[in-house]
């Protein structure tokens, strides 16, 4: 049986417009196109299975093949419903690698493209929120054991994956990915900053300047999220659990204050947390008429949809990606893209210059994994600072960026605890 045989996608006939968008991010990402040259070389995937879940659009897609050109077999399926692009998964189809995922399909085939994609028995495995990690160890521990480890995209994931780890759980190695340099200094704050606004714009096509926006959540992402706001022109409001982040939001020069007394002001809520419920019923009660509401995070579960859905006398969807509540006292909330991921359920997600990065960051640290599986411990672990500062390497040959480095003697001085 073939690839496109075994893969589950809507029309393979879309295929010419995957490639045209995978070959064009591709022009845009150098630093991944070294990695693919390396790969190619040393084929360090030779005769192995690779699992990937990530948003499934044309910047993944390529990563995906450069994992390909490392020698391994790669399935491929979506982290999320709403931000799997049809045509780039008919392109992979065609390029050989076997794809189980489709555009907004009911949960239980989202799930189903998951299990799928686990049932091929990877050694390896790239992992977007924890999801393929999640079921492997509580509904599919058959398929634990030749599993060598993986790499971790995003701070939801992390933090499953910890949670693992403090269990005594966790059955192999896991690379932290978010946590790298290379990867919060960027894709979370310039990527997230900029492609959730992208997302916001094309969605609501509605000014931003003189308006107010409630950022919640002050991490890498929040700041990016934030600092776009200030740069498109809002008023801005940070609100936090964490109080050292609250006073970094505070000197940045945001204004922070409590959900409960932001919910009054916001023109837009954008939440970027990771956690639950971080908008509830108390803050839809207090909030203006035509406040639009979008969330950054991984999951749908950071605005509470079941209270906006009890809270409300009707609802419709008043533009694509905006669904409109009406509440009792006639005010109107608007929920963009179902309270997923925004820049992806609304939008094409990060620029490719930024995803460049981050992707060549997981499959550096996927061949790490692979090379150490024996020596690691089940446990979460950092990129090692190596690959890190390769792939800033990496970006500033690309972009033509020369820097210093130490002579011996400014070496011998920080080496030394001497004056």
């Amino acid at each position: 049986m073939n690839v496109q045989q075994k893969s589950e996608i809507f029309d393979i006939g879309l295929a010419k417009e995957g490639h045209q968008k995978i070959d064009w991010v591709r022009a845009h990402m150098p630093v991944l196109n070294r990695v693919r040259e390396k790969f190619a070389a040393e084929k360090p995937f030779a005769g192995l299975k690779v699992a990937i879940s990530l948003h499934l659009e044309a910047k993944t897609a390529y990563l995906a093949k450069v994992v390909q050109a490392g020698g391994a077999d790669v399935t491929i399926t979506g982290s999320n419903p709403l931000s799997t692009q049809d045509d780039v998964c008919a392109a992979l189809v065609e390029d050989g690698i076997t794809v189980f995922a489709r555009y907004n399909p009911r949960p239980d085939e989202y799930k189903e493209h998951l299990i799928q994609t686990l049932e091929t028995k990877p050694e390896l495995i790239i992992d977007d929120g924890g999801d393929l990690v999640s079921i492997l160890h509580a509904e599919r521990p058959d398929l634990l054991a030749q599993v060598r480890g993986g790499a971790e995209e995003t701070t939801t994931g992390i933090l499953r994956l910890k949670a693992l780890e403090k269990s005594g759980q966790l059955a192999f190695p896991m690379v932290a990915v978010n946590d790298a340099y290379c990867k919060y200094l960027f894709d979370n704050r310039y990527g997230t900053g900029q492609s959730v606004w992208d997302g916001i714009n094309r969605t609501t096509n509605l000014v931003v300047a003189g308006k107010t926006v409630v950022v919640t959540g002050y991490g890498w992402c929040g700041r990016g999220v934030a600092m776009r706001a200030k740069g498109l022109g809002a008023d801005v409001i940070v609100t936090e659990v964490d109080a050292i982040k609250a006073v970094e939001a505070h000197m940045d020069g945001f204004a922070v204050m409590s959900m409960e007394d932001a919910a009054a002001h916001g023109d837009y809520f954008i939440t970027v947390t990771g956690n639950h419920g971080v908008i509830d019923r108390d803050h839809f009660a207090r909030m203006k008429n035509g406040a639009i509401l979008a969330n950054a995070g991984h999951f749908d579960v950071e605005i509470d949809k079941v209270a906006l859905e009890e809270m409300a006398t009707s609802k419709r969807t008043v533009r694509k990606n905006i669904e409109e509540y009406t509440l009792e006292d006639g005010r109107k909330l608007y929920l963009l893209a179902e309270g997923r991921l925004v820049n992806l359920a609304a939008g094409d997600g990060h620029p490719a210059e930024i995803m460049d990065m981050t992707f060549a960051l997981q499959a550096l640290s996927l061949a790490y994994v692979n090379k150490n599986d024996e020596t690691l411990a089940n446990a979460v672990h950092s990129v090692p600072y190596d690959l890190d500062e390769q792939v800033a390497r990496y970006k500033l040959e690309a972009l033509g960026i020369g820097i210093d480095t130490l002579n011996e003697e400014q070496r011998k001085y920080l080496d030394s605890w001497k004056w």
